[in-house]
């Protein structure tokens, strides 16, 4: 793609982000809703706009090589990232559950699930590729070392008699002897069979022109059923009921342009990013050196001639602004210099004035909450009426007030100001513009001129002062100067009683002071807590969309979400916040999340999956894994100081256990050696010490957590995802998907449908394991001969325990008992009191009438 598209992109994202905004930013506060289905529509709509504008920003930000252009990219797909975090919330509190279904808001806005699945920003890795390479790099050389070490281990635990050895072999050699010999004894006999039969036959007696003749025949019926079966192929590749084969080169494709295309544009986009900086150095100097002179003089001359209309105006020099008002910028304003005279001279005096008078209001104020407190006490009993109905007429959803709104509104507004009627037509290669450059250097140039200035001037005001007034209104000025060391003598005390009250915040003691992180990195690899995570992205993980979702609610049946929901929750819980630190800062806070559902759903793989995607480091907490590791209490508090110190400073990082449940049971076997219960106070404590600026994330995954004692659990867990077994048109799609990857191909003679329906029950791991046993390097060798069936899966299938769906149910039944799926139960009995409509007038107007009595029994009280 060129320069221009993907500034037309650019350009239809904040077309469509203006609308939004206007939206956003009403010139009226709106009205509460008190519909909470018409409140998740606006919420809904709103969400999946700001994710089609979130995907055309990502792209163009992804491809765009101008470097200033670049940053007000990021300003805005930082807050449009963050805004789609904050819908999210937003719909997760209005509707009791993490899980939201959007399939009639697509249809409305004439919409695919493909035009709102939520991109991975691709700067998350790109932009930090040198330290992820460094560290991978680093992990290489510890994992090496360890290498051989473990290897000996394992050669010494499956060491074996040299008898047995022998024996085996012998054993072995035999049977090849053998079927050699049975071989060799089958060629005999059946060469000895045909000899048999030519000499029974004799001669061959046919004619020759019967015999071409039928040679003929039988070639152009097998070469007319080929072309037959070759032309219905294509028309079936072309109608889309069959996928085109894969290629056996993938080096003249057109993807594969496009991805080299993308690669040369972000090699570009270093070397002009790497001009812009060394540009913002020697501009700024440029100007120093050729412009600095001019300004000081001038700025010196203005201020000169300022002393002089003052002294006319006010018969005495003015008193010289401060650091902190602006200092000499503040006389340049469009103001008389007798009015700036008096506006600091009253500044001076309200100075003094303005702690008792705000002593005084605070006490006027606290006598009147206190009055009014009183009296709120005796009316109590006469005002319950009237404050229901108040209550009633403000009930309603409102939306919050956003963290990331301001950030979006900056960055269109300087999109509106700079870049929207730019002529770039001389800027064919897309480099940094020096004019603009120069604009923001010249006001950096202008303030630090102006403190300088503003020193010189002082002193010059001071010996002005000195030589001219020499009576009572000198001694008057030296007083004020002591005056005003005093103050700034106060503020001193101020500042080291500051200080204190920092002093007296506990901080954590630093366990490690005289250690690096890279020693304390390669302590925790070798001791195996940090480890390599496999490269799985995030779009492996295959799912089809729910399209019934908003039906089934409808009636009044929660339904289980798809695997592609369980993707998108990762992407807006996990892998957005931990990506951006813009957006980590200002977003709701996740510190921990649990993946809850059964064995081969893919809990590990989303782990994984999540670490990729951000060039994050992985620690394993599992108990399994921490066995025998940083034993005793100092160990345990050496093992928590070393995870979070190596986290904060390589961050984002994950910390994953698995099997979190046991961390919570109530009763662990004695024969359990891992100690499960090891982390359950220390981990929950951690957790709250995580602030904004860090971006770590705690994930647990577990297959059974109706084991566990709920109350801690999710005291841990802040956020539960409940990955279901995939639904029949996950598995269509996982089944397409799997085969090919492994090296089948999909013909006619596969009826995946069927497949599909069959095996039902079945999760991801199961196909997997499958597709490995089924699709050797043999069986796909004789796929041109003997094409692949869908019965072949079934075999190694049948020897797996399928999922239930009683367990199924086990999973929802314990997601009903949390505190989110209690708080939708709630909101689902409400829908249905509110549908059914009976009751509630009867039960207000009775509540009215004894507000009303109450309110005439405490007038007669006063």
């Amino acid at each position: 793609m060129s320069h221009s598209y993907y500034n037309k992109q650019w350009q239809e994202a904040q077309a469509a982000l203006i609308d939004l905004l206007q939206q956003e930013n009403p010139p009226e506060p709106p009205k509460p809703e008190r519909d909470r289905l018409a409140a998740f529509q606006l919420l809904a709509t709103m969400y999946i706009k700001y994710i089609q504008i979130f995907r055309k920003l990502e792209q163009s930000y992804d491809q765009i090589v101008h470097p200033q252009k670049r940053l007000v990219l990021r300003h805005c797909l930082d807050g449009v990232m963050g805004r789609v975090v904050e819908l999210k919330h937003e719909m997760m509190n209005l509707e009791f559950s993490e899980y939201h279904y959007f399939d009639d808001v697509l249809s409305d806005l004439k919409l695919t699930p493909n035009d709102v699945e939520i991109p991975i920003p691709k700067y998350f890795t790109h932009e930090r590729m040198k330290n992820i390479k460094e560290r991978e790099k680093l992990l290489g050389q510890v994992l090496a070392k360890i290498g051989p070490q473990d290897l000996e281990r394992e050669k010494e635990e499956i060491r074996m008699p040299w008898e047995q050895a022998i024996k085996i072999i012998q054993i072995h050699e035999r049977a090849r002897q053998g079927r050699l010999r049975a071989k060799f004894m089958r060629e005999i006999r059946q060469q000895e069979d045909r000899e048999k039969q030519a000499q029974t036959q004799g001669a061959p007696t046919l004619d020759i022109d019967v015999a071409a003749m039928r040679i003929q025949k039988v070639w152009k019926g097998f070469s007319q059923r080929r072309k037959t079966r070759k032309e219905r192929e294509e028309e079936m590749i072309f109608i889309g009921m069959t996928p085109a084969p894969l290629p056996t080169s993938t080096k003249n494709l057109p993807q594969t342009f496009a991805q080299k295309t993308e690669e040369l544009r972000r090699k570009t986009q270093e070397v002009h990013e790497h001009e812009y900086q060394q540009a913002l150095v020697n501009i700024r100097e440029n100007i120093i050196q050729n412009e600095g002179p001019d300004m000081k003089e001038s700025m010196m001359d203005q201020i000169r001639q300022w002393f002089i209309e003052c002294r006319d105006a006010t018969g005495k020099f003015p008193e010289y602004p401060s650091s902190d008002d602006g200092g000499s910028a503040v006389i340049f304003k469009e103001k008389d210099p007798a009015e700036l005279q008096k506006e600091l001279n009253d500044k001076d005096e309200n100075k003094g004035k303005g702690g008792k008078k705000g002593k005084k209001g605070k006490k006027e104020k606290k006598g009147k909450k206190g009055k009014k407190g009183k009296k709120g006490k005796k009316g109590k009993k006469g005002g319950k009426g009237k404050k229901g109905d108040d209550e009633e007429e403000e009930e309603g959803w409102k939306m919050a007030p956003s963290n990331f709104v301001p950030a979006v509104n900056e960055a269109t507004g300087t999109y509106k100001g700079i870049w929207v009627n730019r002529d770039e037509s001389d800027n064919f290669a897309q480099k940094h513009d020096s004019e603009l450059i120069k604009e923001d250097k010249r006001k950096e140039v202008e303030t630090e001129i102006r403190t300088q200035v503003d020193e010189l001037m002082r002193v010059e005001l001071a010996n002005l002062k000195a030589a001219v007034d020499r009576d009572k209104k000198g001694k008057k000025g030296k007083k004020g100067k002591k005056s005003g060391k005093k103050k700034k003598k106060k503020g001193k005390k101020s500042g080291k009683k500051g200080k204190k009250g920092k002093k007296g915040k506990k901080k954590e003691k630093d366990l490690t002071p005289d250690r690096t992180i890279d020693d304390l990195y390669e302590e925790l690899v070798t001791q195996g807590i940090i480890i390599r995570c496999p490269q799985v992205k995030l779009s492996d993980y295959e799912g089809e969309y729910s399209y019934l979702g908003t039906t089934l609610r409808q009636a009044n049946i929660e339904p289980m979400p798809s695997l592609s929901d369980v993707r998108r929750l990762l992407t807006e819980f996990g892998i957005l916040p931990l990506g951006s630190p813009a957006v980590h800062e200002n977003c709701p806070m996740t510190k921990s999340i649990m993946l809850a559902g059964p064995r081969g759903t893919g809990k590990k793989m989303l782990v994984h999956a999540m670490c990729t995607e951000l060039g994050a480091n992985l620690f394993d907490l599992s108990p399994g894994n921490l066995a025998g590791k940083y034993p005793g209490k100092d160990g345990l508090k050496m093992l928590m100081h070393l995870i979070f110190k190596v986290g904060r400073a390589l961050q984002p990082s994950v910390f994953y256990i698995g099997d979190c449940e046991k961390m919570f049971k109530k009763k662990i076997p004695k024969t359990d050696p891992t100690d499960p219960k090891r982390l359950k106070k220390e981990l929950p404590k951690a957790l709250k010490s995580i602030k904004g600026e860090d971006r770590i994330l705690l994930v647990g995954t577990t297959r059974c957590p109706q084991d566990a004692d709920m109350k801690p659990l999710l005291a841990c867990y802040q956020r539960v995802i409940l990955i279901p077994r995939p639904d029949y048109a996950s598995r269509h799609l996982l089944w397409r998907k799997l085969i090919l990857k492994h090296g089948g191909l999909l013909t006619n003679h596969i009826d995946i449908s069927s497949l599909s329906k069959a095996t039902d029950g079945f999760t991801a791991g199961h196909m997997v394991t499958a597709c490995q046993q089924v699709l050797t390097d043999r069986r796909i060798q004789q796929l041109s001969k003997k094409p692949l069936q869908a019965i072949e899966f079934l075999g190694p299938l049948a020897r797996l325990d399928p999922i239930y769906k009683e367990e199924e149910e086990a999973f929802k039944t314990w997601y009903s008992k949390t505190p989110m799926g209690k708080k939708r139960a709630k909101a689902a009995q409400a829908d249905q009191e509110d549908g059914d409509g009976g009751g509630k007038d009867k039960k207000g107007k009775k509540g009215g009438k004894k507000g009303k009595k109450g309110g005439k029994k405490g007038k007669k009280k006063k």
